[in-house]
């Protein structure tokens, strides 16, 4: 089987033999709704611009490409149309000119095609005139498909000179959109995430957004259907490589890519990027999380000061999640549309959304970024954790300790915005990364220490004092029997109380004590 990675062509995958998961009919039913105006926003490489680029040949009317596909026997008339494909995703926007010279490099093809006017010296009146004339040369009102319509603007996140120049080109540019209706058919944006500030959400008051529109949520991704359809044969494959059932298969492939939702009840939807390398190499690895490395998301959680225990489980209304303008307020907002969080529940009386890590991959990946922020410099992470975990499995509680230590001193708690949450983010992260090698649960209520380690052998159960004493920490751990939950369990006990001073600006002592009795 040919597996097409990195090809986001329709027409490449068809006529060279890749493997395809059909969403053709998915097309045609957004085709033909009715909707002249359409946005949707999905995380990167989810497959938005295999879905520009099979809406570019079917309004084409190349009905060749379609054979024995859902849509050969839904569409009847295979209408040619002039079709406008934008693809900012390339783009070097880093300069005064990058923008301008990427719509002019786009603008420049399409004249060669439908002529222009010395007139038109502006992008927006070269894009009107370019409409303009498709429309009237062909006879045929024009696709409009613009591919990471925000790509400029998501590229400037840390630059507010060239994002504000860039908001101003493309609200130009995009009203175009608007002013030419009568002769354009359909148009499709997709990008990361909705910049409502920019003109073509607050001016175009027909675009609808279908982002999170129960019909369209299966436009891009896979489903575990499909991928039984599609790939069981590879499946299969990746088992008997890995010594395994092909049951056990799927459901490794389940833990690992599965997960995502953009509706309110869906089904969990596969990162088509992730499935489809671990396919190829037969390997179960983070595939997405290498492709792009999020530091603009810990950039506004250190400007919201946000704390990283609100990641799972987080709540926010629907108004706020689909747009980033309230980035200012919370980065949750962000960290869903970019695929880092998910939506795990919703609550119909405040209209209110649960987010949380969709998959192993996402979370596994994005913790272990997360700690390089704060990590000892010079140590590489995935080292010091595997050490960690090896000092719990053996009862080596000390030396965990000093591990742990180690881990807070000479890092800067500025990442954070002040000391408390620094050390409230940093005990997250190295939870996180220890719980991915041994049973870890963290604090939800007054009635469960700070942090719990489980091993085949040992419980450990520690409580962490902010500038208190070791020795308050484990009188709490016995007066509120923290360990009671455990009786019954024969592994061995242990009691840790630590106290971190925002002086020292780290663990400064503590004091372990095995739970010989549990009253």
């Amino acid at each position: 089987m040919k597996f097409p990675i990195g090809i986001q062509t329709f027409e490449k995958i068809v006529k060279e033999g890749y493997a395809y998961v059909d969403k053709t009919a998915f097309v045609y039913q957004l085709v033909t709704s009715g909707s002249s105006y359409c946005f949707l926003s999905r995380p990167r490489r989810f497959g938005k611009s295999l879905l520009i680029t099979t809406l570019e040949s079917y309004f084409s009317g190349k009905k060749d490409l379609f054979k024995g596909l859902a849509i050969e026997k839904l569409e009847k008339d295979w209408t040619e149309y002039p079709v406008l494909h934008l693809d900012l995703n390339t783009g070097a926007y880093n300069t005064e000119d990058g923008l301008k010279n990427q719509l002019n490099d786009t603008l420049c093809e399409w004249e060669q095609i439908y002529g222009s006017k010395p007139s038109e010296n502006e992008l927006q009146l070269r894009f009107k005139g370019i409409i303009q004339r498709a429309y009237e040369k062909t006879g045929k009102r024009v696709v409009v498909l613009i591919d990471e319509y925000d790509k400029p603007l998501i590229s400037t996140f840390d630059n507010p000179y060239l994002q504000n120049l860039y908001r101003a080109q493309l609200k130009a540019f995009y009203s175009v959109l608007k002013t030419m209706d009568g002769c354009i058919k359909f148009a499709l944006l997709t990008g990361v995430t909705k910049f409502s500030k920019v003109s073509i959400f607050s001016d175009l008051n027909n675009l609808k957004d279908i982002s999170m529109d129960d019909r369209y949520f299966l436009l891009c991704g896979m489903t575990c259907e499909e991928i039984a359809s599609t790939f069981d044969e590879e499946v299969g494959k990746m088992s008997e490589k890995h010594g395994i059932s092909k049951e056990e298969c799927y459901a490794k492939l389940k833990q690992m890519y599965d997960g995502y939702h953009f509706t309110k009840n869906s089904e969990g939807i596969y990162n088509p990027f992730s499935v489809v390398n671990a396919l190829d190499k037969k390997e179960f690895e983070n595939y997405w999380f290498e492709t792009g490395t999020p530091t603009m998301l810990v950039q506004v959680m250190k400007a919201c000061s946000f704390n990283f225990n609100d990641l799972e489980g987080s709540q926010i209304t629907s108004d706020l999640l689909g747009s980033i303008d309230a980035m200012d307020e919370t980065p949750l907002p962000l960290l869903y549309q970019t695929g880092y969080l998910t939506i795990e529940g919703y609550d119909k009386e405040f209209n209110e959304y649960s987010l949380n890590f969709p998959n192993k991959e996402v979370k596994s990946g994005f913790v272990n970024f997360l700690a390089r922020f704060y990590r000892q410099k010079g140590a590489g992470s995935e080292f010091r954790i595997t050490e960690f975990v090896k000092d719990l499995r053996t009862g080596k509680i000390d030396r965990f300790m000093e591990r742990m230590q180690a881990f807070f001193s000479g890092n800067d708690y500025r990442i954070a915005g002040d000391m408390e949450l620094y050390f409230q983010n940093a005990v997250f992260i190295l939870m996180k990364l220890i719980g991915f090698y041994v049973e870890a649960e963290k604090a939800t209520s007054s009635g469960r220490a700070d942090l719990q380690f489980k091993t085949a052998d040992n419980i450990y159960i520690i409580e962490i004092k902010l500038n208190g004493t070791a020795e308050e920490a484990i009188q709490q751990i016995k007066e509120k029997k923290y360990a009671e939950p455990y009786k019954l369990d024969s592994r061995k006990k242990t009691l840790i109380g630590v106290n971190f001073s925002t002086e020292k600006r780290t663990i400064d002592n503590w004091v372990i004590e095995e739970a010989k009795e549990l009253i």
